[in-house]
């Protein structure tokens, strides 16, 4: 197939988007040293390991966008403590794909481009450090409201947030969904509540942490979890179809895996012209969703996320 040269407007997100994820793996990282190198014990090397892993940071990302599309027109650079406050969604992300990976859930080898935690510190450490990234995440949130100067409640707000979307209800009780729905014929309604649970409710929360991060009011905060719910099931149905089409070397990870564990997927069901029709769809609703809140970056981020390669 013959490679199309990106556009102009995709080229500076593409730029933008890489001056992002260096900000923000900086931002991991000063976190990370104050936070996960006092650990003792056997347990600080996989949280290490897990942390330092490179990944494409879109969570933080979009905490950031969403701060900067409500924020003073002064406070449109957010400081270095901004960007560690937006490090608690991607941690908790990094929780998700430790346990994820283990041998008891999808078993895999290959995350990012490098071994599994599990294979490169054993089963016990990496489902152990996997569960002790959760409270680094909101012990994150506290030290950096506190930091900012953030009202009590608002720290709280944003710790009860990021916990809803990380717990039974959001990504953990997604993960349980797909699970049971593994060699099972699922239809669509059921194909949509796994994954606006288990991928799109931690992205609908990094825009609402950013949002409420950057005192915005409801109606902005509505229209940024709107588009995040949008964004996640385009971001979901991509991601399905990269497991068909991609490879290794592209997306980090061993591809075809859905189908191995003959797992409930959009091209499963729809098949592969059916999920992209889906997928774009998706990611139209979540610009439309944006109403009077015209970002132009979380207009772009919404193409990304279904036009990307890994």
């Amino acid at each position: 197939m013959r490679r199309i040269a990106p556009t102009a407007a995709a080229s500076r997100l593409d730029a933008f988007i890489e001056r992002e994820r260096v900000r923000v793996d900086e931002a991991l990282a000063s976190a990370a040293a104050e936070i996960v190198s006092p650990v003792g014990g056997a347990l600080r090397a996989p949280l290490e390991y897990a942390l330092s892993t490179s990944g494409k940071r879109l969570r933080p990302i979009l905490f950031l966008s969403a701060y900067r599309a409500v924020a003073a027109p002064s406070d449109v650079d957010p400081s270095p403590t901004v960007y560690r406050l937006a490090c608690a969604a991607e941690i908790v992300h990094t929780y998700s794909l430790v346990h994820d990976d283990l041998p008891s859930m999808d078993d895999d080898d290959l995350r990012r481009g490098r071994a599994t935690v599990h294979r490169v510190h054993g089963v016990a450490p990496a489902m152990l450090a996997g569960a002790a990234l959760l409270p680094i995440a909101m012990e994150l949130i506290v030290r950096e409201s506190r930091a900012l100067g953030f009202p009590p409640e608002r720290g709280a707000l944003l710790v009860r947030e990021l916990c809803r979307a990380a717990g039974a209800d959001g990504m953990v009780g997604g993960q349980l969904l797909d699970l049971e729905a593994e060699r099972r014929v699922v239809d669509e309604t059921m194909l949509e509540a796994i994954h606006r649970a288990k991928t799109g409710a931690l992205l609908t929360a990094s825009l609402r942490l950013g949002a409420i991060a950057g005192d915005a009011p409801e109606p902005a905060l509505e229209a940024l979890t709107h588009y995040g719910e949008a964004l996640g099931l385009a971001f979901q149905i991509a991601d399905d179809i990269l497991d068909v089409t991609g490879d290794a070397a592209s997306l980090g990870k061993e591809a075809g895996r859905d189908r191995e564990l003959r797992k409930a997927s959009y091209p499963s069901l729809y098949g592969l012209a059916g999920a992209q029709s889906l997928a774009r769809r998706a990611a139209n609703e979540a610009k439309q969703a944006l109403g009077e809140l015209r970002s132009p970056v979380l207009l772009a981020l919404a193409d990304y996320v279904v036009e990307r390669r890994s």
